[in-house]
């Protein structure tokens, strides 16, 4: 009898202590539901400073975020409903407002996730995941506004006169050039990414109008692509191809006779086109010749100070984005569609008087800021020539050459800047 009772104790005692185990191991793994500097989040971190910034010291806030806290309340009201968490019982969501603020330091910046973290008082992984849907959800909500190609023949003429206006350069659609985006090697990938210099890195190719507004997007191509592989492969020459842009049809040049189909211009790695100008090659130039690339290079310059804004300001493309492709893609096209809003709204904390090229009265060209300080953000394709232009193109290029060292298309300052 004393035997059953000492194992019933036993027993007892052995279930207690289990019990006590299991309690020890339940509450151990309660408290690790966060670290508990997380819980700061709401009274600390680098939100609390924006909220500080724009109540007392607006630059600072320009600064922080490259944009003016108007912008920034515009954006949100644009990207909330998408963004916008539920609370749970066991914690309150993180804010729309929290998510946007570290999405545009991430872009501002390029820092890392786990920085970012703890600027913030996130988690990294949760950083990653907040900066990827916000992306992903700009790009949504503003394409439609601010990053789309135009389809009637009457913004496709507004292009044009703005770019004879602004850069004395007629029937111009706008200028288009490529640029490498470096990323981490993708895994399993091979040489796929891997570009002439030896990285790894994502071709984003754009047509940029004459306020420096990208009209026309495409990245995500392999980095091992030269310029003429890329147009040639491009959704962009398929819709010329197939009249789908609705260009406005030839049309004759500015106080002239002469009829010149509305165009694209490039720099001289793109092929030449009877819709698309680039110039003559820089070998036994004569003067008519050298003219003609002067007044091409003023109009192509557009594509790179857009390029040179957009890595100055986002200095994300300063940096190697240790990102998969994909991910690269949702991060490029947020960033253009913020940069096209910022540029449609005249931003100044995002584009300061002296950031871009620029001329003085005598037209002299004085260099925006962005080469000094950006200039190796993006780098150029491979320099594959294209060959064995059509007949036709070459034409055309003659056409507007003559024009340009005519009395109806001359430049007063052309023969000083040749």
């Amino acid at each position: 009898m004393k035997e059953k009772q000492l194992l019933a104790t036993a027993a007892l005692v052995c279930a207690v202590v289990c019990a006590e185990k299991n309690n020890k191991k339940n509450r151990r793994r309660r408290r690790m539901w966060a670290r508990p500097w997380l819980y700061g989040r709401g009274h600390k971190g680098l939100s609390v400073l924006q909220k500080e910034l724009e109540a007392n010291d607006r630059n600072g806030f320009k600064e922080l975020l490259r944009m003016t806290s108007k912008d920034f309340d515009f954006l949100l009201e644009k990207v909330q409903p998408l963004i916008t968490k539920q609370n749970t019982r066991f914690r309150m969501a993180i804010s729309a407002r929290e998510r946007l603020s570290v999405t545009l330091r991430f872009l501002a910046t390029g820092e890392t996730f786990k920085s970012l973290g703890f600027q913030y008082r996130m988690g990294s992984t949760t950083v990653s995941q907040i900066i990827l849907s916000t992306c992903e959800a700009l790009y949504e909500v503003m394409k439609e506004d601010y990053l789309k190609t135009p389809t009637s023949e009457a913004a496709w003429r507004a292009i044009a006169a703005d770019f004879f206006e602004k850069w004395q350069y007629p029937n111009c659609l706008g200028a288009l050039d490529g640029k490498h985006i470096y990323i981490q090697p993708p895994g399993h990938s091979g040489s796929t990414f891997r570009n002439y210099k030896g990285r790894f890195s994502v071709v984003l190719m754009a047509v940029v109008d004459a306020q420096y507004k990208f009209v026309y997007v495409c990245v995500g191509a392999q980095g091992r692509l030269s310029y003429g592989g890329l147009f040639a492969h491009s959704d962009l020459r398929r819709a010329m191809e197939a009249g789908l842009l609705n260009v406005p049809p030839p049309e004759p040049l500015p106080n002239t006779e002469t009829v010149m189909p509305y165009m694209l211009v490039a720099d001289d790695a793109f092929p030449l086109r009877s819709d698309l100008q680039k110039p003559f090659s820089h070998r036994q130039l004569d003067h008519d010749q050298r003219i003609y690339n002067y007044r091409l290079s003023r109009a192509r310059r557009v594509v790179e100070n857009a390029f040179g804004i957009l890595a100055n300001r986002l200095r994300v493309f300063r940096t190697t984005i240790s990102l998969d492709p994909d991910k690269v893609v949702k991060i490029t096209l947020a960033s253009c569609v913020i940069h096209n809003f910022l540029r449609a709204h005249r931003s100044e904390p995002y584009v300061p008087p002296t950031l871009t090229d620029r001329e003085t009265d005598d037209h002299e060209f004085i260099p925006g800021s962005w080469r000094q300080e950006g200039q190796w953000a993006f780098h150029d394709l491979a320099n594959n020539r294209a060959r064995n232009p059509t007949q036709r193109a070459k034409d055309l290029r003659d056409m507007m050459k003559e024009y340009f060292n005519s009395p109806e298309g001359q430049v007063p300052w052309q023969e000083h800047h040749i």
